[in-house]
C-alpha cells in the first residue's frame, strides 16, 4: 500500500492542474467572450462587428481630403448684418435649438426655440415682414434640446415634437421625456407627455417607421453614461409603444430617411461620449430594424456634436454632415485642434467615406446652403466652444463649395461667442440666404452674447460674384 501512494499523489496533482489550467482558460476565454456578447447586445451589432469596431473602426480614418492643400482661407465679405429677435435678456442665454419654419403658413419664415434657461419653447413670429414678435407656447419643459416643426396628426398643420433632457448639464437619472405639442390649426398647443421618465432625451424625429400609415418617433437619449436609441411604435389615439434599439450613451441626435432606397425608413444615429459612431438602423419596412455601424473615430476624445443629411455633391444619394468640436467634458470647456466640419460621403451600399471639409475648434453645427448663388451647396458652421480667449476665434464661417470636391473656409464673426446652431433660409424673400443663429452660454467669457440672432444677407457676395 505504502508503494501506491506516490502514484496516488502523483494523480491528485495532475487533477489539480487540469483543473487550474481549465479555470485560466475559462477566464482567458470566458471573460472576453461575456464582454464580446456583452457589447453585442448593447450595440446590436454582430460579435465579429464589434471585434471590428473594437480593432481598427472599419478601418476608417479621419483624413483630409476635403481640404484645400494652401490657402484655404479665403476672403472675408460682410455680406450678413445681424439683429437680435424675440425676447431681451440680461442673463446669459441658454439657447439650445432653434428652428427656420414657417409655421403659419403666410410665406414668412418664423423661428421656433428651445429656450433651456426658461425652460419653454417658443414661437418667434414674423409678422408683418420684417417685425418678429416671440410667444411662449409650452412652459414647464425643463431644458428642451431639440424641436420638430411636422404635421404628426395628419390634420393639415405643422405640431411641435420636443426632446427634453430633464437637465442641461450630464446627469444619469431617467428625468428625459418626448412631448408632443398638438396644433389646434389657431397655433394654440396641446401637450401631450409621449413617453417619460427615460434617460435625458436629445433628440425626437418622425416618420412611418412600420409602414402602416401613421407616424412614429425615432429617439436618441444622451443620458450620460447610460443612454439609450429607441423608436416608438404609434398605436394611435395618443397610444405608443417603446422599442430599444441600443444601449449605448451618448446618442445626440437621430435622422429618418431611405438611406438604402427600399422604399423604407431607416434611421441614423450619431453617438458620442467615448464611442465617436454613426451607426444606420435598416428598416425592414415593417418596423424590425438591424443596427450597423457606418464609422467610427479611432480618437476616444473626437467630440462629435452633431449630425444631418444632405444629397451635398447631387449625386441622387443622401450624404452625412458631421461636425465634432463637442468640449462639454472640461472644465471649463475649450476645444480641441481636431475639431471641425465633415461629410461623410455616400459611395453606394451603404459604404461612407469621411472627408474633413476644414478644421474649426469647438464646432457644434452645420447646415447646407446655396449660399452663393452658383448651384452647388456650400455649408455654414458654428462654433460654442473656440478659443474665445484668442480675438482671431470665430464663431461662425461659410465654407465655399468648389466642384465638390474642394472647400474654402470664410470667417463670418467672432461676435456673438458661443453659437449653438445655425439655420438658413430666405427671411425677407429677396432670393438671397440669411441664416439665424443661437447662443449658448454656459461658461465665460460673457462679453460678447447673443440669445437669437437674424443675419440678414446684403447682396454683397452676390455682387461679389
Amino acid at each position: 500500500m505504502a508503494e501506491k501512494k506516490p502514484e496516488f499523489s502523483k494523480r491528485n496533482k495532475k487533477t489539480k492542474n487540469c483543473i487550474l489550467i481549465t479555470i485560466i482558460l475559462v477566464i482567458i476565454i470566458g471573460i472576453p467572450l461575456l464582454f464580446l456578447n456583452y457589447q453585442a447586445k448593447r450595440s446590436g451589432l454582430s460579435r465579429r462587428e464589434v471585434i471590428n469596431r473594437l480593432t481598427n473602426r472599419l478601418g476608417q480614418s479621419e483624413d483630409d481630403s476635403g481640404l484645400i492643400a494652401a490657402g484655404s482661407t479665403g476672403e472675408k465679405i460682410d455680406f450678413l448684418v445681424p439683429s437680435q429677435i424675440g425676447q431681451d435678456f440680461t442673463e446669459p442665454p441658454l439657447i439650445s435649438n432653434i428652428l427656420a419654419v414657417d409655421l403659419d403658413n403666410d410665406n414668412l419664415l418664423d423661428v421656433i426655440a428651445c429656450d433651456a434657461k426658461n425652460n419653454f419653447v417658443s414661437w418667434i413670429r414674423q409678422y408683418p415682414a420684417g417685425t418678429y414678435t416671440e410667444r411662449v407656447v409650452a412652459s414647464n419643459l425643463i431644458a428642451p434640446a431639440h424641436v420638430q416643426a411636422i404635421d404628426f396628426d395628419h390634420d393639415g398643420d405643422k405640431d411641435l415634437l420636443v426632446a427634453v433632457l430633464g437637465m442641461l448639464f450630464p446627469n444619469n437619472d431617467k428625468i428625459g421625456s418626448v412631448v408632443i405639442l398638438e396644433n389646434n390649426g389657431l397655433y394654440e398647443f396641446t401637450k401631450h407627455v409621449i413617453v417619460e421618465k427615460i434617460a435625458r432625451v436629445s433628440d425626437v424625429r418622425a416618420g412611418d417607421l412600420d409602414g402602416d400609415g401613421d407616424m412614429d418617433l425615432a429617439i436618441a437619449q444622451f443620458g450620460y453614461d447610460d443612454g439609450e436609441t429607441r423608436w416608438i411604435e404609434n398605436l394611435g389615439k395618443w397610444n405608443f409603444k417603446s422599442h430599444i434599439l441600443q444601449n449605448l450613451s451618448g446618442p445626440i441626435n437621430v435622422e429618418i430617411l431611405d438611406i438604402d432606397k427600399d422604399d423604407d425608413l431607416d434611421i441614423i444615429s450619431i453617438v458620442s461620449q467615448e464611442w465617436e459612431e454613426i451607426y444606420c438602423y435598416i428598416n425592414d419596412g415593417k418596423g424590425n430594424f438591424q443596427s450597423k455601424l457606418l464609422w467610427g473615430s479611432s480618437n476616444q476624445d473626437f467630440g462629435s456634436s452633431m449630425l444631418s443629411t444632405c444629397d451635398f455633391d447631387k449625386d441622387g444619394d443622401q450624404d452625412i454632415l458631421y461636425t465634432n468640436g463637442d468640449a462639454f467634458d472640461y472644465i471649463p470647456p475649450q476645444g480641441r485642434p481636431w475639431h471641425g466640419v465633415n461629410v461623410l460621403e455616400n459611395k453606394g451600399n451603404l459604404i461612407f467615406e469621411f472627408r474633413r471639409l476644414c478644421y474649426f475648434t469647438g464646432a457644434t453645427y452645420m447646415r447646407p446652403a446655396d449660399i452663393d448663388n452658383d448651384n452647388d451647396i456650400d455649408f455654414f458652421a458654428v462654433s460654442t466652444w473656440n478659443l474665445w480667449d484668442r480675438p482671431e476665434s470665430y464663431s461662425m464661417i461659410w465654407l465655399e463649395n468648389i466642384n465638390n470636391n474642394q472647400f474654402v473656409k470664410h470667417e463670418i464673426t467672432n461676435n456673438p461667442t458661443h453659437l449653438l446652431c445655425c439655420e438658413p433660409g430666405d427671411f425677407n424673400n429677396d432670393g438671397l440666404i440669411d441664416v439665424v443663429t443661437c447662443g449658448m452660454h454656459t461658461f465665460t467669457p460673457y462679453d460678447r452674447m447673443g440669445r437669437i440672432t437674424l443675419w440678414i444677407n446684403n447682396g454683397a457676395l452676390a455682387s461679389k460674384n
